[in-house]
């Protein structure tokens, strides 16, 4: 029968199970101090540390869904452009740096003080539960939880030897003395305790060292063209405190080629199966010396404190514009952005130097989509790509001339036409568009000159991230892991075997067992050893050893039956 009443050595051994700090849910000591030190208990305490985790986990919620001025700060301001009357609000509430607002990092300090106030005083504790000898045995065994009683002729000191050597061939810290033999195992369940904790320490640790001594940066590269990993190079930049643009290491590549391929049948038709960027890159100031290498998705480049990561590939379009008398204004490769699984790409061609027409400067803009499929019927699906591989290119162009204000002083978007200087050209009073296959050409209205699609050329998109505390954090994580898995599955218990001589001559063999949580594990390891011990301390013809799980109503046993003589 199962006891349900709670008792005094129970409770006090059972709290001994564990080393973590005892809370108090009330204030202790008078004043401000009293306050204070409650103040702390709370905060360093486990069930603060997860709140505290889980509103971490919430605050970076809107880190992920609104754009961040750390990441893409055009994306930024395009989002503030098309939602003018809540951007001050969200700007208020520090919503476009989320990562950096007042109000994350006082979850995060307030989260690292907190498990550091929990492990430390934790630490020092289980370091003194180690250090001490297993609790003694208890003067009523009968009272523990798990129990088994027998008489024996055997020599009571010789049991309790052998029961020592038993319970320490198990694993057992065990400790000989005043007849009876305490023993105690499960030290890993508060080993995994700690590992985890020190695991969220690590991981926070981690995120925070990356953040304040991190930076990325992205680059565009077109096939043929080289990089060199500077800012005036990068297309972008985020450093932090401790990593600015000085700190950037000293490398470059240039992109010999670009492998995709994609599925060409089936469901899935169109995916991507292979993108491999291969590169010559070298290091430090000497670019002659060139090592080749690939990048590819989840595959980045280590170099020095840098890993260089594939994220972006698409086309660039080669176009030659020439002036009405044959004179070349602009001729190269121009990266369009996909805008579809298929990579049908938007982009435009701004023509600076076209100089002048009619005797004013002129500017050209040719803005366009780049179709690798084209649609065979294009009259009725209009600029769309049926595939994402070159299987039948084509240049969708329409034009426009007037000033592309480029030296207004504003900062443009490479890949938009800012047209309110500009005049698109028109054909009989419509809009002149041109669909262009490789090698033709377009004769521009209004005398403008000439247009060539000379064909096309890949791009591949690159990410520069040095982000030291990855390792730091990845460790944590896994450590982490594994601590639970031993904090779940490693169970604290203890075991006690007291051997006595009896008045009639017979040693009585006592066996408790105490765990710190109801298991069927303990009643079983306390039966093992009471089979151990029946080679040394045989029970007597007359009994056998009887077994007891926390009896409410016992029947009696021998020790019950000595204490009546």
């Amino acid at each position: 029968m199962s006891d349900t009443r709670t008792r005094p050595e129970d409770e006090l051994s059972a709290e001994r199970l564990s080393s973590a700090p005892t809370e108090s849910d009330s204030p202790a000591g008078i004043g401000v101090l009293g306050w204070l030190r409650w103040t702390w208990r709370q905060l360093t305490s486990m069930r603060v540390a997860l709140i505290l985790l889980f509103l971490l986990s919430v605050a970076a919620i809107p880190g992920s869904l609104i754009p961040q001025n750390s990441q893409n700060s055009f994306k930024v301001e395009t989002w503030k452009a098309a939602h003018k009357g809540i951007t001050p609000v969200y700007e208020k509430l520090q919503l476009f740096d989320v990562y950096s607002s007042v109000w994350f990092s006082a979850i995060y300090l307030l989260l690292f003080i907190s498990l550091a106030g929990c492990i430390i005083p934790r630490t020092w504790q289980f370091v003194g539960v180690l250090r001490a000898q297993p609790p003694a045995a208890p003067g009523n065994l009968t009272r523990m939880p798990v129990y088994a009683a027998w008489h024996s002729a055997a020599d009571a000191k010789a049991v309790n030897a052998a029961a020592y050597q038993h319970l320490k061939r198990r694993g057992f810290r065990a400790n000989l003395g005043n007849g009876a033999v305490a023993s105690e195992k499960g030290y890993l369940r508060e080993v995994g305790n700690l590992l985890f904790h020190f695991s969220l320490f690590a991981l926070v640790a981690g995120f925070g060292w990356a953040g304040l001594a991190s930076g990325q940066g992205g680059k565009l590269v077109i096939e043929g063209q080289g990089y060199s990993n500077t800012t005036t190079q990068l297309d972008d930049f985020t450093g932090s405190a401790l990593y600015t643009s000085e700190d950037l290491d000293s490398f470059g590549f240039k992109l010999d080629g670009f492998t995709a391929k994609y599925q060409t049948s089936g469901d899935q038709m169109g995916s991507a199966r292979q993108f491999t960027a291969h590169i010559r890159y070298w290091t430090g100031d000497d670019n002659t010396k060139l090592t080749k290498g690939d990048i590819e998705v989840n595959h980045p480049l280590e170099i020095g404190g840098s890993k260089v990561f594939l994220i972006g590939h698409g086309y660039a379009p080669v176009v030659t514009v020439r002036k009405a008398d044959g004179t070349k204004v602009y001729s190269g490769p121009t990266a369009f952005l996909p805008q579809d699984g298929n990579l049908t790409s938007t982009g435009v061609i701004k023509v600076n130097d076209y100089g002048e027409k009619d005797g004013a400067k002129t500017q050209l803009g040719l803005n366009g989509f780049f179709l690798p499929t084209a649609a065979p019927n294009f009259e009725k699906t209009g600029p769309v790509s049926l595939f994402p591989d070159t299987a039948d290119p084509a240049l969708v162009l329409s034009a426009w001339a007037g000033d592309l204000r480029t030296n207004a002083g504003t900062p443009q978007n490479v890949y938009q036409l800012d047209t309110k200087g500009m005049t698109q050209l028109k054909v009989n009073g419509q809009p002149a568009i041109v669909k262009l296959k490789p090698g033709q050409g377009w004769t521009l209205p209004d005398n403008y000159g000439s247009v060539t699609f000379e064909g096309y050329q890949q791009w591949a998109s690159f990410t520069v991230s040095h982000r030291p505390g990855n390792a730091v954090a990845l460790t944590g994580a896994v450590c982490g892991i594994l601590g639970l898995i031993g904090s779940l599955f490693v169970q604290r218990r203890r075991i006690w075997v007291r051997a006595t001589a009896t008045a009639d001559g017979r040693t009585l063999v006592e066996v408790a067992g105490l765990a710190r949580s109801e298991s069927a594990k303990i009643a079983e390891e306390l039966a093992e050893i009471a089979v151990d011990l029946q080679d040394e301390a045989p029970a007597l013809d007359d009994e056998a050893p009887a077994f007891d799980e926390a009896p409410e109503d016992k029947p009696e046993h021998p020790a019950d039956q000595d204490s009546k003589e």
